[in-house]
């Protein structure tokens, strides 16, 4: 196995997030295409951006750690196999095997993190503090969810899905843009992931708000566990007076 790419798996997937959700932040003007006023960043939001800056940079640390150790675990046990690239099929079925791993493991603990009074005060009402979602926030977790939820599910996605370190480093990036896609607040013309996924931007935005709180806890691809278990809120996307954007709730569940 080779050493290189695990650690680009570890440190591809931290650059790419800086780098994408910085181009986001830098599309501060297209006031037309969002989904939220922008002064509604410092008026709603109930944490300053110098301290999510904090929290992510402590997830993915931990991440960074943890990614560590499971390289080690797997490297060991694989050292006896030869090394050889897999075939396209193959890396197109371990990408959905880690799809469905990283949505089922996140979909029930996210669920339970709102039930359970106690979780949801002291642990997952961090991210909620984010209650106009902006890019560089999506992995702004209290430090035990970001554990729980992203760094396990990730390492469970990968070793269940018996991905390589070099496959990971595509599916794990892809992993990062798709959260931030879903929190950066844009609704843009032509974004490939509101083609592809109905769990989108305004999908998320949606169970960010107090009306969608009990609803929309599928991420970060797909909407089945909702669809399934009576959690899905449609919505429909209608121009807010004053310009701009707004993902309108419509209860009809399934």
């Amino acid at each position: 196995m080779d050493p290189s790419d695990e650690l680009l798996a570890i440190f591809v997937p931290i650059v790419v997030y800086w780098v994408y959700s910085g181009m986001y932040m830098m599309l501060g003007s297209l006031d037309q295409y969002r989904l939220h006023p922008r002064e509604d960043e410092a008026k709603k939001n109930l944490v300053p951006k110098r301290d999510v800056v904090k929290g992510v940079l402590l997830q993915q640390l931990v991440q960074s750690a943890v990614a560590c150790l499971v390289f080690m675990y797997t490297g060991e046990n694989s050292q006896t196999s030869p090394m050889r690239q897999p075939s396209l099929l193959t890396v197109s079925g371990q990408f959905l095997i880690g799809m469905f791993v990283m949505d089922t493991w996140q979909y029930f603990w996210h669920r339970y993190m709102h039930i359970n009074k106690f979780l949801y005060r002291h642990i997952h009402s961090w991210h909620h503090r984010l209650v106009v979602p902006y890019s560089f926030g999506s992995q702004y977790n209290h430090p035990i969810e970001g554990l729980l939820l992203d760094t396990i599910g990730a390492a469970l996605s990968f070793t269940l899905s018996g991905m390589s370190p070099r496959t990971s480093i595509y599916f794990f990036s892809f992993s990062v843009i798709k959260g931030i896609d879903d929190h950066c607040g844009f609704w843009l013309p032509g974004n490939v992931f509101h083609l592809l996924f109905w769990n989108n931007t305004a999908y998320h935005d949606v169970h960010h708000q107090l009306y969608g709180n009990k609803y929309n806890f599928s991420q970060p691809f797909f909407i089945t566990w909702d669809k399934i278990l009576g959690t899905h809120m449609s919505y429909t996307l209608v121009k807010r007076d004053g310009g701009g954007l707004e993902a309108r709730p419509v209860k009809e569940r399934s």
